[in-house]
């Protein structure tokens, strides 16, 4: 009977509590919501210590803090939310403690994929931002899972930073514009004919009573073109055709050469001016290939545990955010945190859309 009456009274109170948290939310709802915050959740190991709990422990702690937060977020209206859960510094900690971070990972990734987590709660899509090679093949297996278990959601987006630095994805950013860049040169070379070179060439041949495309003219072939050899050259050298040194070879044609007139005559690419010629990589360019361009640029970043540094999070994408850093360790951070940075964003809303639009 006692007990019974006992979760009467816990169901009334957690109701209770979600009526209350969802008036404030509405009242929030007023003023403007941010559509993307993101976490560096710090304090796991301090907090394990600080409770005397065992190692790992501390980050178990967190990622139910981890839950509840996102649930207030969803709540509130934020789409997009980011979390830094495991830095590529991170590798350089003992091996036995880099493991149990890997196992509790695949273990929590796989909990979110349940029937009744939060993640088909509120249609949320999971993106896992960093590079995933550096992880170990079971958590690999884990993320590509819940990518593609997650994929037709569209609700809210949860992006989970594992073997992230903010160094690593602008250095992956330049490498991949710069091989789409290299890609498009060697397209333009297989591709793009001389049609200023060949016309003027083919208009003096012709002027010659040589056509290009006449078999007759075959035999022809060596004549005109060492009657029209300056007129040839003048035309290579404007358009810069002797990259391959063809003065050597004009006027020297053996019979082979005549009788593959019947063929198409191959010209080398017309060089151009180099500003035209050179593709530059643009700021949009290494903003298409950033590991974040899934999502927009964060309007809030919190940390926790006092710090007030990014960590090497994010460093691209905070140029104009604002940085909440309560001194609570990240096990300890809670719905007063949340509306606390919420107030903030929207106490200084306007100047920070001045900012995002002059910068």
């Amino acid at each position: 009977m006692q007990k019974t009456t006992g979760n009467i009274v816990g169901q009334f109170l957690g109701g209770l509590n979600c009526y209350l948290r969802r008036c404030m939310f509405a009242i929030l709802s007023v003023g403007p919501v941010p559509s993307h915050i993101a976490f560096i959740m710090d304090g796991n190991r301090r907090y394990a210590k600080k409770k005397n709990m065992e190692e790992g422990d501390g980050h178990k702690a967190g990622f139910n803090v981890l839950t509840s937060l996102l649930r207030y977020c969803y709540e509130l209206g934020v789409r997009y939310v980011t979390v830094y859960a495991f830095s590529i510094d991170n590798f350089k900690r003992k091996s036995t403690e880099v493991q149990s971070l890997m196992e509790l990972m695949q273990k929590k990734i796989e909990e979110l994929l349940e029937q009744e987590s939060l993640i088909n709660e509120y249609g949320v899509r999971l993106h896992f931002i960093g590079d995933m090679q550096l992880l170990t093949e079971p958590v690999r297996a884990a993320v590509e899972k819940a990518t593609r278990v997650t994929a037709h959601n569209n609700q809210r987006v949860l992006l989970i930073c594992v073997a992230y630095t903010s160094r690593h994805e602008i250095v992956h950013a330049v490498q991949e514009c710069c091989k789409e860049k290299l890609n498009e040169v060697q397209t333009r070379k297989k591709v793009k004919v001389t049609n200023g070179a060949f016309s003027r060439i083919d208009q003096v041949l012709k002027g010659n009573d040589f056509d290009l495309l006449s078999q007759d003219s075959c035999k022809e072939y060596p004549n005109a073109t060492k009657a029209c050899s300056a007129e040839v050259e003048t035309a290579a050298r404007k358009e810069g055709l002797f990259e391959n040194n063809i003065e050597n070879h004009i006027g020297n044609y053996t019979e082979a050469e005549t009788r593959s007139c019947n063929g198409l005559v191959e010209l080398t690419e017309e060089r151009k001016d180099i500003q035209d010629e050179v593709p530059f990589i643009k700021l949009a360019d290494i903003e298409k290939n950033m590991y974040m361009a899934v999502a927009p640029d964060p309007d809030i970043l919190i940390r926790s545990s006092g710090e007030a540094r990014l960590s090497n999070f994010l460093l691209w994408q905070t140029s104009t955010c604002p940085l909440y850093a309560p001194t609570a360790l990240w096990p300890e951070i809670g719905l007063r945190h949340l509306i606390w940075a919420v107030l903030n964003f929207q106490r200084h809303y306007f100047y920070l859309e001045k900012k995002k639009k002059q910068s």
